[in-house]
């Protein structure tokens, strides 16, 4: 009896060891599984990503005589360019991750217009080549004729940002269309390569029409990347200068911000920039939070007829790579220009303000620092008259 019960404890112990090492087994096969599943989609979603980066609308990196020439220059330093003063992208001491949700959870009030935006469709096939004007299309998009030429400015048309989900435009404000532009534009000026300053889509359909790019230096890999031809790029460093012949020129001059498209920051330089002419004298302002550069553009060229200034998608937390509300009118007055246009705002909500704050702060610069301001309406063409 004794050794019946034996050889059963001993079948008992057998049948719970092989039944446990079969629950180990399904277990470790489940684990298996699941951490092969992990893997695969951690593959897939870095597979995904390396794909869309390298989507062509992300541009190309600067390489070749092009890098050769980025390394000579004296802004250029230890793998990127770097602002004439310090300018830290961002003052709080918030994480970035942080900072990427609160901007994507705080919607204060009036951030988006409760109702469209006027603005205008004009026949801009049609306007006269000899009047001097400006036809503003929201944001840092504007055409600017000048003594005959015309100069189309940072178009952005389809999206300001990666995907369209993003950066969507405000109601009335999406009305152009690179088909809109006229048949021939002699120059397209980018300030720099940021999404809502430069738009894949927009400058590809562009191609044909367009004389000549002027750009910052490293911006023209972009543009050859997508089909332009590098005799079309006029690519400046700061205080580079190139004759467009005939009375008019380009300066390319300091700003104060930062650029990329992609992973990686400050590979090409941002900048603004000086279009003289036989009529007018014009500074495009791009993107620029308020520095010593301005006094000294100002010094160097002391016959700025107009200035056309950020104003706009700004937070104290980027005082330093965008223009304040407190400094708009103090750059125009270190330019010693008395004539103003601001744009950068009005069709996207890109920071935290209300829509309109801008248009309150361009009237209160402009009466609080004596100067002539020029309100634009989306599409309205506008004259310059400033002598």
């Amino acid at each position: 009896m004794i050794k019946l019960t034996y050889l059963r404890t001993i079948d008992n112990v057998w049948f719970i060891t092989i039944f446990a090492q079969s629950i180990i087994m399904t277990m470790k096969k489940k684990i298996m599984i699941a951490i092969s599943i992990f893997i695969g989609i951690i593959i897939a979603i870095l597979l995904a990503g390396y794909i869309f980066l390298n989507t062509p609308a992300f541009g190309r990196l600067p390489q070749g005589e092009r890098l050769e020439r980025i390394n000579r220059s004296p802004h250029y330093r230890n793998g990127q360019f770097h602002n004439l003063q310090s300018a830290p992208l961002i003052t709080s001491k918030r994480s970035k991750l942080s900072n990427i949700w609160r901007f994507l959870t705080d919607k204060p009030a009036n951030l988006i217009p409760s109702q469209p935006i006027s603005a205008v469709k004009s026949d801009l096939k049609a306007l006269p080549c000899d009047s001097d004007l400006i036809v503003w299309f929201g944001h840092s998009s504007y055409m600017l004729q000048l003594s005959g030429r015309r100069f189309l400015v940072d178009p952005v048309f389809y999206k300001a940002a990666p995907v369209v989900f993003v950066n969507k435009p405000f109601p009335g404000t999406d009305i152009y269309k690179p088909c809109d532009m006229p048949e021939y534009i002699d120059y397209l000026v980018i300030s720099h390569d940021h999404w809502d300053h430069l738009d894949y889509n927009t400058v590809k359909e562009l191609r044909n029409r367009v004389g000549k790019v002027i750009c910052p230096l490293g911006v023209g890999e972009h543009f050859e990347y997508w089909g332009y031809d590098k005799s079309q790029l006029i690519e400046l460093d700061w205080n580079e200068s190139a004759d467009l012949q005939t009375g008019f020129v380009v300066h390319c001059l300091p700003a104060r911000h930062f650029s990329g498209r992609g992973l990686t920051s400050n590979k090409t330089l941002w900048a603004s920039f000086l279009i003289g002419t036989p009529s007018l004298s014009v500074f495009i302002g791009g993107d620029s939070g308020y520095g010593n550069h301005f006094k000294e553009i100002g010094h160097e060229f002391p016959d700025i007829d107009i200035a056309i200034l950020e104003n706009g998608q700004y937070n104290e937390e980027w005082k330093y790579i965008h223009t304040m509300p407190d400094k708009l009118g103090q750059a125009a007055t270190d330019l010693g220009c008395q004539n103003i246009i601001t744009v950068h705002h009005s069709k996207y909500a890109l920071a935290r303000h209300p829509w309109n704050e801008p248009l309150d702060n361009e009237q209160k610069a402009a009466k609080e620092n004596n100067l002539k301001l020029t309100v634009l309406c989306i599409g309205v063409p506008t004259p310059l008259y400033m002598k």
